[in-house]
């Protein structure tokens, strides 16, 4: 993965945000309504080639997107239930509403996912 990710401080929320820890994700969750996790491994190809499709996701839609990488905090594994990555997992009112973790992931249907969970 590439290092372009926003960090929560200075986040404007149409890039994905960079969290390392467990506490990182739970205030990101806790503060925001729709929030896609996008958990990643670096060395991962599909990860790579997944990362252009949250990119655009941030940007089409009123999700929060974050990109986390589960082995700077282990507990997120089993906390999320992390078995493949990527792993996409979309958060409403701070649960989980939505998962993908079958591989690449086109960005309609991604964004779809979002759409189809947001609040109305």
């Amino acid at each position: 993965m590439t290092d372009t990710a926003a960090t929560p401080a200075d986040a404007d929320f149409d890039t994905p945000v960079s969290v390392d820890t467990g506490e990182e994700l739970d205030a990101l969750l806790d503060a925001h309504d729709l929030v896609l996790v996008d958990f990643f491994t670096k060395g991962c190809t599909l990860c790579q080639a997944v990362e252009p499709v949250v990119g655009t996701v941030a940007r089409a839609t009123d999700a929060v997107v974050v990109m986390c990488n589960p082995q700077t905090d282990l507990a997120l594994i089993d906390e999320y239930d992390v078995r493949s990555v990527p792993t996409l997992v979309l958060f409403a009112d701070g649960e989980a509403v939505a998962r993908h973790a079958d591989g690449f992931v086109g960005a309609e249907e991604l964004v779809g996912m979002v759409e189809r969970h947001a609040p109305r």
